[in-house]
């Protein structure tokens, strides 16, 4: 692809191909400090406009303002002069809902994340009574001390360990920062050049909460993200990338920033240790339970067991317990935000332009970000639903169309399940929380989450419960196969000498369930539909588990394994947006392995058409079935093979026992 045909596109005012042109070319530009990456860089900023990306155009604009080439910079600085010019009503990613005009109005949450005080009280009170029971219970079966005192020490150990890690880890994460991705410390003056209103808000919350002020990193990472961790509020570490000032603009940065001094006034970091650490000891005491269960004395053996298996289910519990206190945080962090910058929109807006910077930034690289990945469970945002928001944002500036990506989040039970197992909640429920603080300070909402909702109140509950329930039992189709098979072979057995019925009928229920869950999963694809990522990760409907056939066509960006270079899964993208393509080899894990370092790399760049079954967890991605080069290269997938060897062989496994035993 040339830089000169994007050029002649853009003189001859065909803009939108030229955005296409011009785009590719960067992406396919392996020198980015090239003269010719850093005009094209200068003439896409030009085309952003023309079409009236005025979002994308500042984005690039700021990142062409930090180049180490004096003459990229120069001309960025002067380019910078036209956005101050651009009329409000040129696009509509300029009109920006408002703000309130004072700050520190108290605002309702409605319900929204319930009660912080609740959530900890609950939460804490709930695991030191599962801890104490259980340690009680233990004592009193037991009735001697030198089972217990391994436990003890155990307990003992993790207590100072963690009481240990909980004031020395604040250091130990600056080495960590330091050695893995050059965090620079920085004064508050230098966060002021950067975003002024920043400052403010920090100076404003310090001041309010009589707080000593964070101390203060940056990460020369364009990835935006942001994170605080520490020991005490007033020890607290408040750390961001440089993607941040690039992607979001002065008031949204500032909303992230007091999201993250919510966490620091919350003691966030403080209660989820202490939580984590009383999940950590039911632990001790289910697996100290087990070892002293495996001997001994049958009362004594029974008992531990007994402990051991109810320790677990605390343990289990507990975990649960500490994702929803995590997910509780961050709500609260997001209405301290909105409550003391007045701008519950700008941190909407914020949510998602971080969502579209870690997606952007993704297809510029072939390797997953180190700096998203091993922050994940610490950031803002959780970047494995980046990719449904950031697509939306990606390819329109129109907030309705990007609000129907809310849907899956907001309506679909799916949502709610996978939500279980996340540190954050839904983006979706993010934004709806924080446009009812619009709503209450009398303001236009950033996204119209009102249409959201009666259009999520149109939808077919019977076919989202429906098949949500029927898919739960998909899950398990093998488990409830086998022992259904068991059930039917015994009664066979029962009124017939044939032993074999009793071993063959689990092997054949087995492998029926095998097989059904396959089809299920993997429909007939023969009439996949030609379409794109955002129209896919856009139905409400969409499953985990029900995949649906679909055809795309676009470029192989990179491996989809984070920081694994043999990586056999890809990401694609399309006009619309990215999205990862899972790889199954028929030869199974050492097939993946093969493909991964011997072909991968070749493919990287290819423009390809795709089929594949698309699934929707809180990341979007498709099992690979075929790919197909522009230069004829077919890459074919076999998630199904195995499912019906599997399957397939249980039965005639089955079958062969029957036989076998009747004669």
């Amino acid at each position: 692809m040339s830089l000169q045909s994007g050029l002649e596109a853009l003189k001859e005012k065909r803009y939108q191909e030229a955005v296409e042109l011009l785009e590719q070319f960067c992406r396919d530009c392996v020198e980015r400090d090239s003269s010719d990456y850093l005009s094209a860089q200068m003439w896409l900023m030009k085309a952003y406009q023309a079409t009236g990306e005025i979002e994308k155009a500042k984005i690039l604009c700021q990142k062409l303002m930090m180049s180490e080439n004096p003459q990229a910079r120069s001309w960025a600085e002067q380019a910078s002069q036209s956005f101050r010019q651009t009329p409000a009503n040129q696009s509509n990613a300029s009109q920006k809902a408002g703000r309130a005009a004072t700050t520190g109005m108290k605002l309702a949450m409605g319900g929204v994340g319930g009660s912080l005080a609740l959530a900890s009280g609950v939460t804490m009170t709930l695991l030191f009574g599962m801890v104490f029971a259980l340690g009680l219970s233990l004592v009193f079966i037991l009735g001697s001390d030198d089972p217990l005192q391994g436990l003890a020490i155990a307990i003992g150990i993790t207590l100072v360990f963690n009481i240990a890690a909980f004031f020395l880890s604040p250091f130990l994460m600056d080495l960590t920062q330091s050695w893995l991705y050059q965090t620079r410390w920085v004064e508050l003056a230098e966060v002021e050049t950067l975003s002024p209103e920043t400052a403010k808000v920090i100076r404003q919350v310090c001041e309010q909460k009589k707080l000593k002020a964070p101390r203060l990193g940056i990460i020369n990472d364009q990835n935006p993200t942001a994170f605080t961790y520490g020991s005490l509020p007033n020890s607290a570490r408040l750390v961001v990338s440089q993607g941040l000032f690039t992607y979001l603009d002065d008031d949204e940065i500032a909303t992230v920033y007091a999201h993250e001094l919510g966490h620091i006034v919350h003691w966030d970091f403080a209660v989820m240790t202490v939580a984590s650490t009383l999940v950590q000891i039911c632990y001790l005491i289910y697996s100290t339970a087990r070892r002293f269960g495996r001997g001994g004395d049958s009362k004594i053996k029974d008992a531990m067991q007994t402990a051991g298996l109810v320790a677990y289910v605390f343990y289990i519990i507990g975990t649960y317990l500490l994702l929803y206190l995590s997910r509780t945080r961050e709500y609260f962090a997001d209405h301290f935000a909105a409550e003391s910058t007045g701008n519950p929109n700008g941190l909407s807006r914020a949510l998602v332009k971080i969502a579209y910077g870690i997606l952007e930034e993704g297809s510029r690289t072939q390797e997953p970000s180190r700096l998203i990945e091993g922050t994940r469970a610490l950031g803002i945002y959780d970047h494995k639903a980046a990719a449904s928001t950031g697509t939306a944002y990606r390819i329109t500036s129109d907030t309705q169309k990007v609000g129907r990506v809310f849907l899956w989040d907001m309506f679909n039970p799916w949502g709610w399940w996978m939500e279980l197992n996340s540190t954050h909640p839904l983006t979706g429920k993010r934004v709806r929380a924080l446009s009812t603080y619009a709503e209450q300070l009398g303001l236009a909402t950033e996204f119209d989450m009102g249409r959201v909702i009666g259009e999520g109140k149109t939808l077919s509950k019977s076919r989202l419960y429906g098949n949500f329930f029927l898919d739960v039992v998909l899950y398990g189709a093998e488990t409830i196969g086998f022992f259904v098979g068991l059930v039917i072979g015994v009664i066979l057995w029962s009124s017939s000498p044939n032993t074999g019925l009793a071993f063959g009928a689990p092997l054949i229920g087995l492998g029926m369930g095998i097989i059904v869950k396959a089809l299920v999963m993997f429909p007939d694809y023969k009439q996949a539909a030609e379409t794109d990522i955002l129209t896919l990760m856009s139905d409400p409907y969409a499953s985990p588990l029900r995949g649906q056939p679909a055809k795309l066509k676009g470029q192989l960006i990179g491996r989809g394994d984070a920081g694994y270079k043999f990586g056999s899964d890809l990401k694609i993208q399309d006009r619309s947006g990215m999205l990862y393509l899972h790889y199954a080899s028929r030869f199974g894990p050492i097939g993946n392995f093969l493909f991964g370092m011997k072909r991968v790399k070749s493919l990287i760049g290819e423009q390809v058409g795709a089929v594949g079954w698309f699934r929707r967890g809180v990341a979007p991605w498709m099992d690979l079935i075929q790919l197909q080069s522009e230069n004829g290269t077919i890459v074919n997938s076999y998630h199904r093979f195995w499912s019906f060897i599997l399957g397939g062989g249980s039965i005639i496994l089955g079958v062969v026992l029957i036989m076998l035993l009747s004669s």
